[in-house]
């Protein structure tokens, strides 16, 4: 275990010292002073509407134990009143958040596994932290904390773990190599590569290019993992010849294959070779994107040299992630809670699960997906044809962008009368309360802009109750 001083800070990160102890350790980190426990680091980052560094004396009051700020003058009052404290005045906070995390990293010497992808990064994460859990003390990326910020929070709550799984999102080109190399992963993982921010990217070439910068901070003899029935990874792979790869896949030859897939009303199971072995893997939600999850958590506990056992015991026991396939069961209706991010791949995978669930009828809501650009017509009158295809009974669409998916699948012949097309979620709402029968099962799913919180939230209160 390696605790941070403000010795370290003010080396690392070129910090002046405005008050303070050179050998205070650094523990807890924190950017939102509501949040500051008692003796936290308090990062005072400048965001844009607001400069963090501003809150300094709220921080002080909450407990702070050290501010590290910029680009303020530091009042006498202060000086003399938080004797006990320290301030460190450097020229980026962000930059010197991204500095401490990357020097904390380098001194640890434990397995590190980055996870990037267009779809399932934070599903996967989830899978593979329980996987590597069976074997080691993890530290895994919280909820959505895959960003040049929340990446660094992550690594510098390292503690006594010997193990971190890490998840890393990107909107452009650039971000992913950023991260990696604050990450330095000892394996890589990409679930795949699809549409997501295509709009800011441009194409799926650029993607895969984006995606593929987590190699930049891969150790030197560290292991790529890909899904190899992804055509964009897929076809990578085959030209390949710098990188150690480790594939995985259901279609596609690969070096772990899923094969004899039984798809249950409430589970799936495959089987796969390891070892020279057949073993049966038990995957606890009904979608097929989960079980390429599973196969790359195979492939990581494979490298780190797991016990299948256990491995098929974190498989079967992993806790997902709220917000994501989270299923709520009331006394009436299902509800599939997949609301916190939406992009083309993620919305088919979703239709399709609904469509094996079972139930009296499938509803699904579908919200705008964000971040298509020039794409986004196109893209959101395709799934209008994925919802007619899987027989989903009802559309209830909400947003100007949904209004394809609705099109769409009234021109895909499905009924006029079972469309409905909302602009706020408060129509969306009021009708799932007045159709909705017993036995219902209803996706709620759109980009995480689109507030579909509020229409989880609105159907377990009534149908709860």
């Amino acid at each position: 275990m390696y605790n941070l001083t403000i010795k370290d800070i003010i080396d690392k990160c070129n910090g002046n010292l405005i008050f303070g102890n050179l050998e205070t350790e650094c523990i807890n980190f924190c950017t939102d002073t509501r949040k500051l426990k008692y003796g936290d680091v308090y990062v005072g980052l400048k965001g844009e509407k607001f400069d963090g560094s501003n809150f300094y004396k709220q921080a002080l009051e909450s407990g702070a134990g050290v501010c590290i700020l910029q680009n303020v003058e530091i009042d006498d009052e202060t000086k003399n009143k938080y004797t006990d404290r320290a301030i460190i005045l450097v020229d980026d906070t962000l930059k010197t958040l991204q500095k401490m995390a990357e020097f904390k990293r380098s001194k640890y010497n434990i397995p590190v596994i980055g996870i990037t992808g267009s779809v399932g990064k934070t599903s996967t994460k989830d899978m593979i932290a329980s996987v590597v859990a069976q074997k080691y003390n993890v530290l895994k990326t919280e909820g959505n904390f895959n960003n040049h910020i929340g990446l660094p929070l992550t690594i510098l709550r390292l503690q006594d773990h010997n193990a971190m799984v890490v998840e890393m999102g990107m909107s452009n080109l650039g971000e992913i190599s950023l991260l990696t190399n604050i990450a330095k992963p000892t394996i890589a993982v990409i679930t795949n590569v699809g549409t997501a921010h295509i709009g800011n990217l441009g194409s799926r070439e650029n993607i895969l290019k984006a995606k593929l910068e987590i190699l930049e901070g891969l150790e030197k003899n560290g292991t790529l993992i890909i899904n190899n029935d992804n055509d964009m990874l897929h076809m990578w792979n085959e030209q390949n010849t710098n990188y150690n790869v480790l594939s995985f896949g259901i279609e596609n030859n690969s070096n772990i294959e899923a094969k004899n897939i039984n798809i249950e009303t409430d589970a799936i199971n495959y089987e796969i070779t390891y070892d020279n072995e057949t073993k049966r893997i038990d995957v606890p939600i009904v979608s097929k994107p989960f079980i390429y999850n599973s196969l790359a958590a195979i492939a990581v506990g494979k490298l780190l040299n797991i016990d299948i056992s256990k491995i098929q015991t974190g498989i079967k026991n992993f806790e997902l992630t709220k917000n994501r396939m989270e299923i709520y069961k009331t006394k009436t209706v299902t509800i599939i809670n997949d609301c916190y991010n939406a992009n083309f791949d993620s919305m088919k995978a979703s239709i399709e699960s609904l469509a094996k669930m079972e139930g009296t009828r499938k509803i699904a809501v579908l919200g705008d997906m964000l971040e298509l650009g020039e794409y986004s017509k196109e893209l959101h009158y395709n799934l209008g044809t994925e919802v007619f295809k899987n027989n989903i009974d009802i559309l209830i669409t909400v947003g100007e962008e949904s209004k394809n998916i609705a099109e769409s699948a009234l021109n895909s012949k499905m009924i006029k009368e079972n469309i409905h097309i909302f602009e706020k979620n408060a129509q969306a709402i009021s009708l799932l309360k007045s159709i909705a029968k017993d036995g219902d099962v209803i996706l709620i799913k759109a980009s995480n802009g689109m507030k579909f919180i509020e229409i989880v939230n609105s159907l377990k209160e009534t149908f709860e109750a």
